[in-house]
Order: structure tokens, then sequence, then C-alpha cells
């Protein structure tokens, strides 16, 4: 049986009946460097060609500005794929992206101590 709103792409017993390297078509380098906190972005451009099913979702996913990791985690599928969809859908135009924030000084320690604080409340 299907998981509700997954479609025949899931089934409760036997998980995801599609190999997520089968989304991808078999690639497994993205032809952009994406990292997991950028951020991702629909241009409004209609994309020609076919698309999947996980290219139409991730598009939908992106009418605001998202990360890929966020996107991962909706597609159910592992970040390597995503990237691998997402840089299909920059190299036709339908999506833009920028690079994250902290990007310039990821070892920000105002930013490390936050995690860190967050961290122990939930342990």
């Amino acid at each position: 049986m299907a998981a509700a709103g997954d479609g025949p792409w899931l089934d409760d017993a036997a998980g995801r009946l599609v190999r997520p390297f089968t989304v991808s078509g078999g690639r497994t380098k993205p032809s952009v460097a994406l990292d997991l906190m950028s951020q991702v972005m629909a241009t409004g451009a209609t994309p020609l060609g076919y698309l999947g099913p996980e290219h139409a979702t991730a598009l939908h996913l992106t009418r605001a500005p998202v990360s890929v990791a966020e996107i991962a985690a909706h597609l159910k599928l592992p970040a390597a794929v995503t990237k691998v969809l997402l840089s299909d859908l920059l190299d036709c135009g339908a999506l833009t992206t920028k690079p994250p924030e902290y990007h310039h000084i990821p070892t920000d320690r105002a930013l490390l101590e936050a995690v860190l604080d967050g961290l122990r409340r939930q342990l």
C-alpha cells in the first residue's frame, strides 16, 4: 500500500520502489557545484524537454528560496541525487542559486555557539 501523497513511488512494506540512482538517470555528479545549504529558487522559466516527477516536485518546492538539504528531505532522496536533479533545473534556466549566507565565514564563533547551545538544550 502506498503512503499518502507518495503515489506509486513508495510502499509501506517495501520502501522506495524506484532506486534513487534511476531518478537521476544513473548520473552521480551534478553539472553545478551545490552545497547542502545552497539556496535555490524557481526563475519562472519553463523548462524544455521531459521532466520526471521528482524534477517537477523540486521545481514546485522552490517557489520561495529553499536549501538543497530541505529539498532532499521533501523528496525523500539522497542529497547526491537531489543535487543532480537540481543541476538539471539550473542548466535549463528553471532555477537560480546562491551560496549559503555563512559561505565566507563558515566558522563564525557566534553561529557555532548558538548551535552548541541548541544541541545542549536538546539533550
